[in-house]
């Protein structure tokens, strides 16, 4: 743990910011097997696309987990050790796909980015003006994330505006 590094961590506790980052660290790891999965079933009209945006946003995914391991060691704590915790420490849980239609598989990852905002969100508000190192990383965190959403509704609209435009041109 780095004393001088840590010594300008101010009206939070360490541990707090430890646990939901470890929480936040769960998310990326579902998240980044969400993408990872929905890019291999995905199906239906325009799915290339999605392919690619999904395989962007794993990687995405990954770099956060990366980012957000480094922090906690940094705070003096331990990332999530074993897998099975994920699923105990999330704060956005993990939809496995049900329907590989492109649309649905769109629809759970927006739901998906918008959990990850909210809890992003959250952290910042914690340690704003606390703890300037792990707020600066969780606003870089959130700004992609932001990003995904925007990405995927794009998409997801353009892919319902097409389906519509094909069906109204069938009547």
């Amino acid at each position: 743990m780095a004393v001088r590094g840590n010594s300008i961590i101010k009206g939070v506790e360490i541990d707090e910011v430890i646990r939901l980052l470890n929480k936040a660290y769960a998310d990326e790891w579902l998240a980044y097997y969400q993408y990872f999965i929905e890019a291999k079933v995905v199906k239906g009209i325009m799915k290339d696309a999605a392919i690619a945006e999904l395989t962007q946003h794993a990687t995405d995914e990954l770099r956060h987990a990366n980012m957000v391991a480094d922090r906690i060691l940094q705070l003096g704590g331990t990332p999530i050790l074993n897998p099975k915790e994920w699923f105990t420490q999330t704060n956005c849980g993990y939809e496995e796909p049900k329907n590989f239609d492109v649309v649905a598989i769109l629809d759970d990852s927006i739901k998906g980015e918008q959990c990850a905002i909210s809890t992003y969100s959250n952290i910042a508000e914690i340690v704003k003006d606390k703890d300037i190192i792990t707020y600066n990383m969780v606003n870089e965190i959130l700004a992609d994330e932001v990003e995904h959403e925007e990405d995927l509704q794009a998409l997801h609209d353009d892919i319902a505006d097409f389906i519509e435009s094909i069906k109204s041109n069938m009547n």
